[in-house]
């Protein structure tokens, strides 16, 4: 969290009047406050008088496109497909960045969360295939499997511990979210249009070669980013695929080097001092905004796309597009036999594949990399906290309530689903937290 900006007396009065707010959403565990609120409020509307309106609203018909573009589908399924095709485009850019310059970008480094990550798919979906072994209940199998990485991290941020344990749980969040996108496109899709698909994959072509080409304007790349997402939305293959293959290809280099951009900016900030400093809050003189401008191309050339456009996404994602799918997917229906669904099997299978699965997946598999000499334990981390970790992995949330959407048409499923993705989240997030507190205490 950056330090609030100290107060001055020229301070404007919109300055005054914001900062509270401003000083909120910097906070590191603003994001999993926000969309812990927002699942309150829609467990408390959807079990309220005004049911009605919050059922009505998610099912309301709206249509987008022309002519046989045209696609018409529930406010409900927008959410999911369309603003969560954001949500899925930024988890690609952070995917892409942990490869380059991340934490995955070292093989030694990256081999403890990838095999902890794979334990903690594997694991879970295991437990549930064995509870729930065919019917209808099967194709919740990969529900369990997925990390809420906002809630996760947001809770490891309230013990003090070593930086390496959240090193490794952010890398084992977006492995496990690579994963997760993968169960999704190939065992949670319908029917394939091939024409459509294709179509699609020729603009990512398209994409790939404005890369190449130097193009770096994010206007042009947000185009053909829409293209792509509505031909895959058409093709059968779930949109959120081709978020992720669209973000695959945003620029990640720089057009100048680091060496570049500090000399040119000295060399700005001299001329800058040459033509006289501007005065006060005056406006500037023709000169002086001329250089002014020179130093934003400057600053840009020095940032890579990628980079800016996670940097610009990520507030909108984490304090728009996520309240607003909590609110629409997280309203279960408490039955007045809650008890027959608590024990219904697809939900057992889905707290266990959490609670129990998440945890001693990662934990086995990471103890496996280590004796096998694949990985290293990191230093400061205990086994201990590693099952802490895990259990905090358990917080499946927003990746399990979205593949819940998938899983069944039917919608009494999908509020069993919901319900046992709600619990097995909170236990995880408790038993987690206890574990944590246990290690941290002195």
């Amino acid at each position: 969290m950056s330090a609030p900006t100290p107060r001055s007396s020229d301070d404007l009065l919109i300055d005054r009047i914001t900062r509270p707010f401003l000083m909120f959403l910097e906070h590191k565990l603003a994001g999993a406050i926000l969309l812990l609120l927002s699942t309150i409020i829609a467990l408390i509307w959807a079990n309220s008088p005004l049911a009605a309106i919050h059922y009505d609203l998610l099912h309301t018909y709206a249509g987008l496109g022309i002519g046989e573009l045209y696609h018409e589908k529930s406010i409900s399924h927008w959410i999911n497909d369309g603003l969560m095709g954001v949500f899925f485009f930024v988890v690609g850019l952070e995917i892409k960045r942990e490869f380059l310059a991340g934490e995955l970008a070292n093989p030694r480094t990256a081999a403890l969360p990838i095999f902890a990550a794979a334990g903690g798919m594997l694991v879970p979906a295991s437990i549930y295939v064995a509870i729930n072994p065919g019917g209808d209940a099967f194709q919740g199998w990969g529900i369990p499997m997925a990390t809420d990485i906002a809630f996760a991290l947001g809770i490891l941020a309230l013990f003090p511990v070593s930086i390496s344990l959240k090193v490794f749980l952010t890398a084992l969040a977006i492995v496990d979210d690579i994963g997760a996108i993968l169960v999704v496109a190939i065992f949670y899709t319908d029917d394939i249009a091939a024409q459509s698909l294709v179509i699609g994959g020729f603009f990512l072509m398209v994409s790939i070669g404005a890369n190449i080409a130097g193009v770096r304007n994010p206007i042009i790349y947000g185009l053909i980013g829409a293209i792509v997402w509505f031909a895959f939305l058409k093709s059968g293959v779930h949109a959120t695929l081709a978020a992720v293959l669209m973000a695959f290809t945003i620029p990640a280099r720089t057009r100048i080097d680091g060496l570049q951009f500090v000399e040119t900016t000295e060399m700005l900030l001299k001329r800058l001092r040459e033509s006289g400093l501007p005065q006060g809050n005056s406006l500037l003189s023709n000169e002086q905004h001329s250089i002014v401008h020179e130093m934003e191309q400057v600053t840009e050339k020095a940032t890579a796309p990628l980079q800016e456009l996670e940097h610009a996404l990520m507030p909108f994602v984490t304090f728009m597009i996520l309240p607003i799918f909590a609110l629409a997917n997280a309203g279960v229906v408490i039955a007045d036999d809650f008890t027959a669904v608590l024990t219904n099997h697809i939900a057992l299978g889905i707290i266990a594949g959490l609670f129990i699965g998440k945890p001693l997946g990662i934990l086995f598999f990471a103890w496996l990399a280590i004796k096998l000499r694949i990985a290293e334990l990191p230093d400061g981390v205990s086994f201990l906290q590693i099952a802490g970790a895990g259990m905090l992995a358990g917080v499946g949330f927003t990746m399990a309530l979205f593949i819940s959407t998938l899983a069944w048409p039917d919608e009494a499923l999908i509020d069993i689903a919901k319900t046992g993705v709600l619990i097995g989240s909170v236990l995880s997030a408790m038993g987690g937290a206890i574990i944590l507190y246990m290690t941290t205490r002195t």
